[in-house]
């Protein structure tokens, strides 16, 4: 099991698996969609590409490919209990320090 800080988060990014992230999804009420892992999907490249977790606003900007004008608010359904607090922690990423809900 790939080691986790005190709020649940990945300490370590490459050590994310999708069987963990069903695992983590699960323990938080969420059966995960193909829409959900079109988010993690996003969120995982972003992260390796520029090595930070990607804003709010991106993930939007990207779920409006598939929702035209209603990206925040597939995002919230997708992730009712926040961004930050289920779709961070279940795509792998290090607890965002400053953030932006977009």
């Amino acid at each position: 099991m790939p080691r986790q800080d005190e709020e649940g988060y990945l300490v370590e990014p490459n050590d994310w698996t999708s069987t963990w992230a069903g695992q983590i999804a699960a323990e938080q009420g969420i059966a995960l969609t193909d829409d959900h892992w079109f988010v993690i999907s996003f969120m995982r490249e972003q992260q390796q590409e520029r090595q930070v977790t990607p804003d709010a606003r991106h993930v939007m900007r990207h779920l409006e490919q598939r929702y035209p004008g209603q990206g925040r608010k597939r995002l919230f359904e997708l992730f009712p209990y926040g961004y930050v607090a289920q779709a961070c922690k279940i795509a792998g990423m290090k607890r965002p320090r400053a953030w932006s809900t977009g």
